[in-house]
């Protein structure tokens, strides 16, 4: 989906605000997902994609493991969840660390205030800060094209199952992150005893 972004509040391309809230407006701030966010975080995710999130390609490398540390967001404003989006470890190709960005939501009337830019850009930002070298994502490519991302980082890679190609984009946050990058893409992250059940239950649900 779209956004337009407020290129006043966050500079472009440039990913310098790291870590402190980012004012979207005077009302909304980019902030650490908590424990208490988890409800909401998931009634936005289901409001945004369905239950049928769970079949999703990219979801066998997130299932039942922790997002990258720092770099599961939240977005609040007037006292609810607007926005959410985390981060992944990954690994693109043998022996290549990455990240991947996903799934990102965004209340359906907040829609026009430039919140999907700004979580992204903020992601990046502290993504570059704690020396992360490449993230991979499966998006829209005239969309997330504005941050850098592209087809080319990730034509030899292969994801745990299908995807459109011309959707599934990288971004070298180090230059040469990714030159030569081939083979399968796998998850990354620690183990999350407490969600491999509740994922299980999710995966049923949306069969």
């Amino acid at each position: 989906m779209a956004f337009e972004f407020p290129h006043h509040q966050i500079a472009s391309h440039g990913f310098a605000r790291v870590g402190a809230p980012v004012d979207i407006g005077a009302a909304f701030d980019i902030l650490d997902e908590a424990p208490q966010d988890v409800s909401a975080r998931e009634a936005l995710l289901d409001e945004a994609f369905g239950p049928a999130r769970f079949l999703k390609t990219c979801e066998r490398l997130r299932e039942g493991r922790i997002p990258a540390r720092g770099l599961a967001l939240v977005a609040k404003g007037e006292g609810r969840l607007i926005a959410t989006m985390r981060m992944w470890p990954i690994f693109a190709g043998a022996g290549r660390p990455a990240l991947l960005l996903g799934p990102l939501a965004v209340a359906r009337d907040c829609r026009a205030l430039g919140l999907g830019a700004a979580m992204i850009e903020e992601g990046l930002a502290r993504a570059t800060a704690r020396n992360h070298r490449a993230v991979l994502l499966v998006g829209d490519a005239p969309y997330y094209a504005r941050f850098g991302f592209d087809a080319r980082f990730t034509r030899e890679l292969v994801l745990p199952g299908p995807v459109e190609r011309e959707r599934f984009l990288g971004l070298e946050l180090t230059k040469g992150a990714l030159e030569g990058a081939e083979g399968r893409v796998s998850g990354a992250g620690a183990r999350d005893a407490v969600a491999m059940p509740r994922r299980a239950r999710e995966l049923a649900r949306a069969a």
